[in-house]
């Protein structure tokens, strides 16, 4: 074997190396341009908007809710994440690790933050027969964002 030919054979494993890293590497960087769903490993997964009436009782706003899921094998830390609605209305993730494979239901009203369920102590409604819930992460980036309308029954959204 020549030397030229090893350091063509050289040249070309460092070639295909470099192409494989950058291959790998193009997903994350793609991902915080993509305006649709950017980040499709947290996503809003349901969603319980209110009923109008003149229930405000705790139990009544713990049945508007917005689930969160972790579609990774890994712990997300939501820490700093932000879930907001179309009128401004914002609740902030404090302290929270979101299992791989698991949810966590965001509840309108008052109670006591567990593993699976958070509340945003609230003691009126947010979430309207008609409305946008926008999901960002700790840096202000798009995560998801879900809307529903009129069209819809049983209170459930729609992409």
């Amino acid at each position: 074997m020549s030397v030229s030919s090893t350091a063509r054979r050289l040249f070309a494993a460092g070639a295909v190396a470099a192409a494989v890293v950058g291959a790998a590497a193009l997903p994350a960087s793609a991902a915080d341009h993509n305006p649709g769903r950017p980040h499709a490993d947290v996503s809003i997964s349901d969603v319980q908007h209110s009923v109008r009436g003149h229930d405000r009782s705790p139990r009544a706003l713990n049945q508007e809710w917005v689930e969160i899921t972790n579609d990774t094998r890994r712990t997300v830390d939501l820490d700093g994440w932000t879930l907001s609605d179309r009128d401004g209305h914002t609740y902030t993730f404090r302290h929270v690790r979101l299992a791989g494979h698991d949810s966590v239901r965001v509840h309108t009203g008052v109670g006591r933050d567990s593993r699976h369920d958070l509340f945003q102590d609230r003691r009126r409604e947010v979430w309207d027969t008609v409305d946008t819930a926008t999901l960002r992460n700790d840096h202000g980036r798009l995560v998801d964002v879900v809307s529903w309308g009129r069209d819809h029954r049983g209170g459930h959204f729609r992409r």
